[in-house]
């Protein structure tokens, strides 16, 4: 699978999200830095990738997509023999799909929340807002009480191997692990066991390691 572009930022979790598929694909690429900071992605060539203006893009050939997670499901479903095996069959697809849903409609939106107030917002020269942080923990807290309950029936979110419903957590998990919100996932032990195996994973340490330099 030659010629792969991704166009995006290291430090970005949507663009983490791509890299990390396509290592755990063994796929080789090339990552195309797109400078936010002064709006590369609000401007073209970038809005002919994606007219939305949000990082990543993608190009394989001819072939331009952006959103992560649908570009994570066309790389898994190109490459099915390569790498990982990050798709289940049958009825385990069925509930592997529940839970990429789960991550998309749950998990992110309040983890991202906590990560931005967190992490971005002092990075930004902005302030953290502390009745924020405490509402979205308590979200997140509600959640995971879920992901509790479904991690004791299995190893992983998908079943009893790791798949992409594991890997999109994988960006702003990484994030909560490194703030004050790490409680809220310590306190649940199954959570914590999850969450300490995906992001010991080799393919995530290349992809942070981009992040660092």
């Amino acid at each position: 699978m030659a010629g792969i572009k991704v166009h995006g930022a290291a430090m970005s979790t949507a663009t983490q999200r791509v890299l990390v598929c396509l290592e755990e694909k063994g796929l080789d690429y090339e990552l195309c830095p797109v400078n936010m900071a002064t709006g590369e992605h609000k401007k073209q060539p970038f809005l002919s990738i994606n007219p939305f203006g949000q990082v990543p893009g993608f190009e394989h050939g001819d072939l331009k997509l952006f959103e992560s997670r649908a570009i994570t499901q066309y790389i898994t479903h190109e490459n099915a023999q390569k790498g990982t095996n990050l798709l289940c069959q049958g009825k385990e697809m069925a509930i592997l799909g529940v839970w990429l849903e789960v991550e998309a409609q749950k998990f992110e939106p309040v983890a991202s929340k906590l990560n931005w107030e967190i992490v971005f917002k002092p990075m930004f020269g902005m302030q953290t807002d502390p009745a924020a942080v405490e509402e979205n923990e308590t979200k997140l807290a509600g959640v995971l009480d879920v992901y509790e309950t479904r991690l004791s029936q299995s190893k992983y979110l998908g079943g009893d191997s790791f798949t992409l419903a594991d890997l999109h957590h994988l960006p702003n998990l990484q994030l909560l692990l490194n703030h004050q919100s790490k409680k809220v996932i310590d306190a649940r032990p199954k959570v914590a066991a999850w969450a300490a195996d995906i992001t010991a994973r080799q393919t995530w340490a290349k992809v942070l390691a981009l992040h660092k330099k």
